[in-house]
């Protein structure tokens, strides 16, 4: 199983996806914005980071961008709320940035599951 650092500002979404991926044998680091997680990402060796776009402190796409510089292999799935246009423009600008996959807010366990196993399946 991978070992995932969780990244988001919102504490009950970030818990609820804690508890799926910790169901199924994940093992889960959590942070609440980018500067924290690029702090983690220094002092652990993660598989994959799930993070959100838009965070107070260090948004999502300047963090996708920094975890690159530092590990240009980890996985990312990139996370994002809001009207249907304006997340599918974010989103297609954090998979240009470098996210693997994206995920657009309301999503279901499965599509988490779906993009989970399209990044670790190599």
């Amino acid at each position: 199983m991978a070992n995932i650092l969780l990244v988001d500002d919102d504490d009950n979404f970030r818990s609820m996806l804690r508890i799926t991926l910790q169901r199924l044998g994940h093992q889960i680091s959590e942070a609440s914005n980018g500067l924290v997680a690029l702090k983690l990402f220094q002092l652990h060796l993660y598989d994959v980071v799930i993070l959100d776009l838009i965070m107070p402190e260090k948004e999502g796409i300047e963090t996708i961008r920094d975890l690159r510089k530092q590990r240009p292999d980890v996985k990312i799935i990139a996370m994002f709320g809001g009207g249907r246009l304006k997340a599918m423009d974010i989103l297609s600008v954090a998979k240009a940035v470098g996210a693997d996959q994206v995920l657009a807010k309301p999503f279901s366990n499965d599509n988490l599951l779906d993009a989970l196993n399209a990044v670790t399946a190599h």
